[in-house]
């Protein structure tokens, strides 16, 4: 496997032994002084490009990067579905290689680079032929911090949770499985991994990122708080999964109620006291039953 430095001045010279590629930078995890380095981190890279049509015309330019295990080129997918883009603007290829380094590229014209390159703070300039890219401050990944809740937020989600449980329980008692687990990842999951995310960051001072999808958790996370989110995941058995719904709810309301205790927000603790009994009503519920109550 090609290692950082290896990798970094491939990226490099192909850029400067090409007259279309006017700049280069960097973004992403590689890029994120926070960010554990290991071998599966992306080289997240932008050429700035006179046009694009050619790079997307014939890819051969591609293979000097390396032997490709696999190509995706998520535009040229949009398109296919029906999404309306403009391949003269940007266009991206996301390439895996034999030696198991990727790279996603993604190659932009001037116009594009001058109205977004600022907006990210993990931006790093690696190369610039034409003075294009204008100073910036050195990387930081404060713009993925955690955010501090508003009530309205906290109201929404608290809500959100209690109310969506209901759902999963009639998928369950409906022998719905797709149905009951893909309701309880969408519409008690969410909820619940932004009230993990809160109360993280209400620890570290909204200092920290808790990562895309919340993979820094476990980092942030007490042991035992850690042991009862592990357990919010189960298998297609009904009964591990209802075991999970009744850890989820407790992890929920232990986290829900720190957070509503911190920013002086109201915990709706009827609605929690309601749908948990409702919960273990249908949970209990005989399959042929008329009637719920």
């Amino acid at each position: 496997m090609r290692n950082e430095q290896v990798m970094m001045d491939q990226i490099i010279n192909i850029a400067k032994e090409d007259e279309r590629i006017r700049a280069v930078y960097m973004n992403g995890s590689r890029t994120n002084p926070n960010s554990p380095k290991d071998i599966f981190q992306d080289y997240d890279i932008v050429y700035v490009v006179t046009e694009t049509a050619s790079f997307i015309k014939d890819k051969t330019w591609i293979n000097a990067f390396g032997e490709l295990l696999m190509m995706q080129e998520p535009d040229k997918n949009d398109v296919g579905r029906g999404k309306d883009v403009d391949f003269t603007k940007s266009y991206g290829f996301l390439m895996l290689f034999t030696d198991g380094n990727r790279i996603d590229l993604h190659i932009e014209t001037k116009e594009v680079t001058s109205d977004g390159y600022e907006q990210d703070r993990l931006t790093l300039p690696l190369m610039d032929k034409d003075n294009l890219l204008p100073a910036i401050p050195n990387p930081s990944d404060i713009d993925y911090h955690v955010k501090k809740p508003t009530k309205g937020e906290y109201d929404h989600f608290t809500n959100e949770f209690w109310w969506c449980s209901q759902n999963v329980a009639k998928g369950i008692w409906r022998d719905e499985l797709p149905y009951a687990k893909q309701m309880f990842e969408y519409t008690m999951r969410v909820p619940l991994d932004t009230m993990v995310s809160w109360w993280i960051g209400i620890q570290h001072d909204f200092q920290v990122s808790t990562g895309k999808l919340g993979k820094y958790f476990k980092e942030y996370l007490p042991e035992s708080y850690w042991k009862m989110y592990k357990e919010t995941y189960s298998n297609s058995d009904y009964t591990n999964m209802w075991e999970s719904i009744f850890v989820t709810c407790e992890l929920f309301r232990i986290l829900s109620q720190d957070v509503a205790e911190h920013f002086n927000f109201k915990y709706p603790i009827g609605d929690d006291r309601n749908m948990t009994k409702y919960l273990k009503d249908v949970r209990n519920l005989p399959s042929f039953a008329k009637k719920i109550y």
